[in-house]
Formats: structure tokens, C-alpha cells, sequence
């Protein structure tokens, strides 16, 4: 068993607390990712669980053994960093075995692990070469390959992607997604990249500003999120705002539309300020319309992004697919569908269902 609990775990430099008071579950074997934006503490909290960021306050239990404030090396943890960290005059081979070389490993077992890592992750036809003739993806794959021969409970992964180019990105998440599903392992990984987050995590864990946003499976969050700020976090391109305030009528949001919308929530009292979210592809565009003004049109083959503008400043994406007609300037309706329409509070920013 090898899950991941944290209990009300604590970080501060000095007078400045930077995690505040964190719990998660993370299940033997599932696949979590902590998404969120720059500074919002996924690193920190990935770095806690490792042993590389002492832990303030609270505890933390990697299958089932409290390891707070244990050695790196004795919390059965491997980590794999954005920079790959290999020794430039080792062969491949020679990389991912020598942890297990230093710990006295025989030679024969070595050997086996690294195999079997080699294997799974496709390197047999690069493992005596030596790094620089490798190129960025190869050589994340031999630092996923040195962490696999680790044999470790749960894998770390701190923003791995970040120094690929936008191809090897993808062609790297099909692979560490295969990785998961062949070993098992559990695995932790931080990402600022939330296509990253959706197409990889069994749960995603939404950071801002040291604490826990929402816990959830990413169709979960993508669907029901808790309030605006996750919604306009998981999703691409980012959900719509529209401000508007409760009438008798509806919802009056001017840059949606002249008459007050249907959602499909409680209504607060009249009067109230509320903000009124759609994603792009649940936004038609009707031409001759009096609402926004078209300011320019991304076309990317299957899909086109609409980005308009509207009167009172706020900006609009909406997305079309191939066969939808697209406007060729000046003003524009919108429409869409009262069950694609979430509501949140304009004060506390909280969903209101």
C-alpha cells in the first residue's frame, strides 16, 4: 500500500506561510495532479511530501507510515525534476542504474532493473549512448527510467514537461500516462499546464495561494466547479464572465445580451451582483446581432476561436466548429442555452447552484 495522506499540513519561511493547512487523500495507485497557477504552492507542497521542504506543522503518511520528518531517502519516494539532472559522462544505462550501484546493489540485479526500465519506457536502442547525443524527450525518458529503477511506492514529478517543445509535450503525457497504466505507481505530479492535468489525473487537486480549492476528478471539476475561480482555471480556452445582477426577469448581464438570461440555478434576491459563466463552445454566434463587436477570428482548421468585444469592455471567446458560419465584422448576437450557464456570487466568487 502506498496512498498519500496529508493532515493539516503547514509550511512557513519564517513569518510567511506559504501552505496552510492542507488535507489530502491520494489513493494507492491513483495518478494526482496539483494544478494551479505560479506561486500558488504545488511545488512547495510536492517538495514536503519528498522530505526537500521540512514540514511546519501537521503530518504526513506515505503507506500508512508517518514520514514528517524522515530522510528523504528512507520515505520510498522518487522524484523526477523539470531539468533532468543527468551525468553528462555516463552512458544512458549508466544513469539509471547508478543509485542502485552507490547502494550496493549486485551487478546482476542492476542490470535486470534497468532492463525492465528500458523496456518500458522504449530507450533499448539509446542505452550506451550518452546524454548529449539525446534529444530533450529521450533524456526526460532517462530520468523517468532512473526513478522507475528506483523501485520507489510513489513518483514525484515536478513540472517534467515544462522544457519540452510543444510536440514532445504531447508525445511525453501519452507516455508517462502508459507508464501509470503499466507499473501501477502512484504518482504525484505538479503542472501549471491544466491540458496537462485533464488528460493525465485521476484526481486534480486546484491550488491557488496555499490552499485547496477543489478536490475532484477533472470531468467533475470541468463540469461542477466550486466557484470562479475553477472554473476559469480547468478548461481552454478559460470560461467566459459576464457581470450582471439579478432582476425579476432573470439575470441582466449587458454584455450577453439587452434582455435579462435564464440560468439554470437558485436566483438570489433582486438586486443581488452575480457573475454569469460560459464556456466558448456553448456560445453561438447569430450575425446582424447588436451585442459585442467582432475583433478577430483564430481559425485552426476543425475549429475557429470568435474573440469579440464587448461595449462595456469585457472580452468574449466564443468557439466554432468548421461547418458554423463565421462573422465577417461589426456587431453580433449571442446566444446559448440556460443549462450551459453557471452562476457564481460577484463578492465571494462562490457557485451559486
Amino acid at each position: 500500500m502506498s496512498g498519500v495522506t496529508l493532515e493539516n499540513a503547514v509550511k512557513r519561511y519564517g513569518t510567511a506561510q506559504v501552505i496552510h493547512g492542507v488535507n489530502l487523500t491520494i489513493e494507492d495507485g491513483e495518478f494526482c495532479v496539483f494544478v494551479g497557477p505560479s506561486g500558488c504552492g504545488k511545488s512547495t507542497l510536492l517538495r514536503m511530501v519528498a522530505g526537500l521542504e521540512e514540514t511546519t506543522d501537521g503530518v504526513i503518511r506515505i503507506g500508512g507510515r508517518d514520514v514528517t520528518h524522515a530522510d528523504p531517502a528512507k520515505r520510498g519516494v522518487a522524484m523526477v525534476f523539470q531539468t533532468y539532472a543527468l551525468y553528462p559522462h555516463m552512458t544512458v544505462e549508466e544513469n539509471m542504474g547508478f543509485g542502485l550501484k552507490m547502494n550496493g546493489h549486485p551487478r546482476a540485479e542492476i542490470d535486470e532493473k534497468v532492463g525492465e526500465a528500458s523496456r518500458i519506457l522504449k530507450l533499448d536502442p539509446y542505452l550506451k549512448r550518452k546524454p548529449k547525443a539525446l534529444s530533450g524527450g529521450q533524456r526526460q525518458r532517462v530520468a523517468i527510467g532512473r526513478a522507475i529503477v528506483r523501485g520507489p511506492d510513489v513518483f514525484l514529478f515536478d513540472e517534467p514537461l515544462s522544457n519540452l517543445d510543444a510536440e514532445l509535450r504531447v508525445d511525453m503525457r501519452v507516455e508517462i500516462a502508459r507508464l501509470h497504466k503499466e507499473i501501477g505507481a502512484t504518482m504525484i505530479y505538479v503542472t501549471h499546464d491544466q491540458v496537462e492535468a485533464m488528460t493525465l489525473a485521476d484526481k486534480i487537486v486546484v491550488l491557488r495561494g496555499g490552499h485547496i480549492e477543489q478536490v475532484g476528478r477533472p470531468m467533475d471539476l470541468y463540469r461542477d466547479p466550486d466557484n470562479r475561480f475553477v472554473a476559469g482555471f480547468i478548461g481552454s480556452p478559460s470560461m467566459n464572465f459576464f457581470q450582471g445582477i439579478v432582476n425579476s426577469g432573470g439575470v441582466h448581464a449587458p454584455a450577453l445580451s439587452e434582455a435579462p438570461v435564464s440560468v439554470k440555478a437558485t436566483l438570489p434576491a433582486e438586486g443581488t451582483k452575480v457573475i454569469v459563466g460560459i464556456r466558448p463552445q456553448h456560445l453561438r454566434i447569430e450575425a446582424g446581432g447588436t451585442g459585442p463587436e467582432l475583433d478577430l477570428t483564430e481559425s485552426l482548421g476543425g475549429v475557429s476561436y470568435v474573440y469579440l468585444n464587448a461595449a462595456n469592455g469585457e472580452r468574449i471567446v466564443v468557439e466554432a466548429r468548421e461547418d458554423d458560419p463565421l462573422p465577417s465584422g461589426g456587431t453580433v448576437g449571442l446566444t446559448f442555452s440556460a443549462e450551459d450557464a453557471m452562476l457564481f456570487d460577484a463578492e465571494s466568487e462562490k457557485r451559486i447552484r
